[in-house]
């Protein structure tokens, strides 16, 4: 009897939906009222920088994607770059191991940020309530998870119908009744723009912008689920980048053009900080209660949304390293009538849930970001350098523009990003200190050295192997 195998099924629609709420999710409710505070006036900046990033860094993900379209996504980029049998072992195995932490995280992150804004609807005042409700959406991802992968390519579009829907009223709101004026550029002109941009606020608020935008690869780790990829893998992530920058954009001038950045910076100086529900109150004041209660429902159903994409695609990642003979076997094992990772799906849902229960937002948002930058993203940007060495350009189905720049440039901004993570305060046992998510992240890089050790040993495979070849 054969194997069951994953069968490409999604296409550009269905791709670009499910990177879209991904994009989306509780990101830019929840940090849109954090840039205001940190760059005042010029908050619309640091989400054009963030876009920029993205597109940047997108060019990288769309070489690799469209000439290695297979489940795994930055697992398989990895293994190829640095070479199958030695180093693209190691690197492609830290990913993993980082992948069954960090993306629990990102689970977290969106689950506490749905409960922060479910309390607008329900209040929550017991300190266990919130976390409640994010460990319930945690788990009801899962189930809906569970099935084939054609009926949640359906159930993407949809969900996507409703993002657009609220991005929409949120915007509409803000054009038909502007009252405060926004600046798409610093006061002084184009000449402050340098000093801004290399400013602390503005790299304090880029992180904020960049863990909005993250998703806009999503659609890579479902490599091996898209038909034609070469054509579609790139297309679905300019169309992401391209749509949820615009539609950013436009949110952020629309709410500012209601409530002045002034008084968000308020709210969040005094007490009973009304910036964590801006959304809502933004709504309430353009139509009322019952329209700011309907749009936060919108919104939990965005970050739902979100949260549906995000496990979908990072359940793929564990499936394609054990698939491939360099992680736990279980981890490779399909559903035997429903052809998905069921065991990997199960395994990072079930440790999102407990994250979801320990974790506070805001930590919950730069340790996501510190454990990504070394391994994934500037990890992935060297080794396309390396790939194009050892293999040429000639079959690329997607060449990106201008190369090397785009590969130096993503490689610099990702490092000033990951050297300006603010660290966390953190209170314990009547102790006060700081956390530095930097060290956070690369101890967990050695973790998964000495994980990467023990497993080499344990296969007889390089650095142990009598004999590799290169």
């Amino acid at each position: 009897m054969s194997q069951p195998t994953l069968q490409r099924r999604l296409g550009l629609v269905q791709a670009t939906a499910l990177n879209m709420i991904d994009m989306v999710g509780i990101g830019p409710f929840v940090t849109l009222p954090l840039v205001m505070g940190f760059m005042g006036p010029n908050f619309l900046l640091a989400w054009l920088v963030g876009a920029a990033l993205a597109a940047i860094d997108g060019l990288i993900w769309s070489e690799l994607g469209a000439a290695y379209p297979e489940a795994g996504g930055s697992y398989r980029f990895l293994k190829l770059a640095y070479g199958e049998q030695k180093w693209g072992r190691y690197m492609s195995f830290l990913y993993v191991w980082q992948t069954l932490i960090q993306s629990p995280l990102v689970l977290a992150s969106g689950a506490i940020g749905f409960a922060q804004y479910f309390s607008y609807l329900v209040p929550l005042p017991l300190w266990w309530q919130p976390k409640l409700v994010a460990g319930s959406v945690v788990l009801l991802l899962v189930v809906l998870l569970y099935r084939r992968i054609e009926d949640i390519g359906k159930l993407g579009v949809a969900l996507w119908v409703g993002v657009l829907g609220l991005m929409g009223w949120l915007i509409f709101g803000g054009v038909t009744h502007p009252n405060h004026p926004v600046a798409w550029l610093p006061a002084g002109g184009v000449g402050k723009l340098p000093a801004l941009l290399l400013s602390v606020a503005m790299g304090q608020a880029a992180v904020k912008t960049i863990y909005s935008y993250l998703g806009y690869y999503n659609v890579c780790h479902l490599g091996a689920e898209i038909v034609r990829p070469e054509r579609v893998i790139p297309r679905s992530i300019f169309l992401s980048i391209l749509g949820i920058a615009a539609l950013y954009l436009l949110l952020n001038w629309s709410v500012g053009t209601v409530i002045p950045w002034e008084e968000v910076q308020g709210w969040q100086a005094g007490a009973g900080d009304k910036s964590q529900f801006i959304i809502s109150v933004f709504m309430e004041r353009l139509y009322g209660p019952a329209a700011a209660q309907a749009a936060t429902a919108l919104v939990l159903l965005v970050a739902f949304a979100s949260l549906f994409a995000v496990l979908l695609g990072y359940s793929r990642i564990p499936y394609a390293a054990a698939a491939d003979g360099e992680f736990l076997p279980v981890f490779g094992k399909l559903h035997p009538t429903k052809q998905f990772p069921y065991v990997s799906l199960l395994l990072l849902g079930g440790v999102g849930f407990v994250f979801s229960l320990l974790f506070r937002l805001g930590e919950v948002i730069s340790a996501i970001l510190a454990m990504r930058i070394l391994v994934q993203f500037v990890g992935q940007a060297v080794g396309l350098v390396l790939l194009r060495r050892r293999r040429g350009t000639t079959a690329l189905p997607f060449k990106m523009p201008l190369y090397p720049l785009p590969v130096i440039v993503a490689v610099i901004v990702w490092l000033a990003v990951f050297a300006g993570i603010a660290p966390a305060e953190v209170t314990w046992g009547g102790m006060h200190f700081k956390l530095y998510f930097q060290f956070a992240a690369l101890g967990m890089m050695a973790l998964g050295t000495g994980a990467f050790l023990l497993w080499s040993r344990r296969q007889a495979k390089w650095p142990f192997a009598a004999r590799q070849a290169v």
